[in-house]
């Protein structure tokens, strides 16, 4: 059948502590890396066995699952799930008949797409995350192909997924007020609950990895692609380098997608910046937490966010910060970041080198990032989250709506 043998045979025993707990899968197939597994990390570190919920997690083996808690269950798909059109078949087909097997009283969604029919007595949560699909100028910075297909099919898709759900939870004001531009029939269904933060990011200082470069070193963690604007960090990085008498390296870890970190070399070479550019690659997250914290600033340019977790990262880390201001940044990073033009490399460079040869001010600016990341703590977003999901589960379904 769909279920591991081990989940089957809990299901049969202790029936009746499970009849007093809130049964909830997650539907998490798409959630392979990045914030979609952070997300749900921060979620289930935080179930403890104490609370009332009891969660079936249907999610690739990468995520790794919190071990010893007796309800916190794993499951996995019996045929391959990887490719997108073969996992929304098999949430089609499978996803309603495993939620009727496990008596299931919630299907939570936290990538925003339902997929399926779940059984009437069964409430829908989603999470509003990919804000992407609804950035209609970002999208048009992609060439023509999958990726611009896929963000446009994806708009779609998640406001039918949405509007079938009885509970939307937003990870910013901002994100709410996107989605309920969107799809006015979602007020009143939405709640906002941040992120929050891991305590490793909030440790002391951490040693500094030793694959770095010496000296000191500005960093950027994201993603390499169109959106993140790491093509106009590096203009700015060129006239601060005009500007003084340059020593430190830029450095920028993450993943990277052929089109644009293609871009990115070209305009590393173009500016003569051979020597003083480090592309690190993706970087496991456990390894996170040391490079946020030893370098000199951390810098987020991304132009479309909903939520970003780098941010409230390079916040805890304790280190100035640099953010772009669009819209959610300056809503979650409130006065604990410097904020500048993404588009404008100028104005980037000017707010640097005003900074970077003040010690004064660059501690000012570590102790404010600090300060401001204490709004962002993983165990009140997950005890608001799960507290919001039991009391969907118990309401009348008249007050659903």
């Amino acid at each position: 059948m769909l279920l591991q043998s081990e989940v089957i045979s809990r299901l049969d025993v202790a029936q009746g502590q499970h009849n007093l707990r809130t049964k909830v899968l997650i539907s998490a197939l798409s959630a392979r890396q990045g914030g979609g597994q952070t997300y749900l990390t921060g979620l289930l570190d935080e179930l403890t066995e104490e609370m009332p919920i009891e969660v079936f997690v249907l999610a690739p083996d990468s995520l790794a699952l919190p071990s010893g808690r007796s309800n916190v269950h794993r499951i996995r798909a019996r045929w391959p799930v990887e490719h997108p059109v073969t996992r929304a078949l098999w949430q089609k087909v499978h996803l309603p008949r495993l939620a009727r097997r496990l008596q299931v009283d919630v299907l939570f969604c936290p990538g925003g797409l339902i997929g399926a029919r779940v059984p009437r007595n069964c409430r829908i949560v989603a999470t509003f995350q990919n804000m992407m699909p609804f950035d209609l100028a970002q999208r048009k910075r992609y060439p023509l192909g999958y990726t611009r297909a896929r963000n446009w099919l994806l708009k779609g898709l998640m406001l039918r997924g949405m509007a079938k759900a009885d509970k939307v939870i937003c990870i910013s004001e901002f994100g709410r007020q996107v989605i309920e531009n969107h799809a006015p029939e979602l007020m009143g269904k939405t709640a906002v609950i941040r992120h929050g933060v891991g305590v490793a990011f909030r440790k002391e200082r951490l040693p500094r990895p030793e694959w770095l470069p010496k000296g000191r070193y500005i960093l950027y963690v994201s993603i390499l692609d169109v959106y993140k604007a790491q093509l106009e960090v590096l203009r700015a990085f060129a006239l601060v380098k005009q500007r003084r008498a340059t020593t430190e390296k830029l450095v920028f870890a993450g993943p990277q997608t052929p089109y644009y970190t293609k871009k990115v070399r070209k305009e590393i070479e173009r500016l003569g910046l051979e020597e003083n550019v480090v592309l690190a690659g993706a970087v496991p997250y456990s390894q996170l937490p040391p490079l946020y914290q030893n370098a000199l600033i951390n810098l987020f340019a991304s132009e479309c966010e909903n939520c970003p977790n780098i941010l409230l990262e390079a916040l805890a880390s304790g280190r100035p910060l640099f953010a772009s201001n669009r819209a959610p940044m300056p809503e979650l990073g409130g006065d604990g970041a410097v904020y500048f033009n993404p588009a404008d490399p100028a104005e980037l460079a000017e707010k640097l080198v005003g900074v970077i040869d003040n010690p004064a001010r660059l501690e000012e600016l570590a102790e404010k990032a600090r300060t401001r990341s204490e709004l962002y703590d993983w165990e009140e977003s997950a005890r608001i989250t799960w507290t919001t999901i039991g009391e969907l589960a118990s309401a009348p379904a008249a007050a659903q709506n």
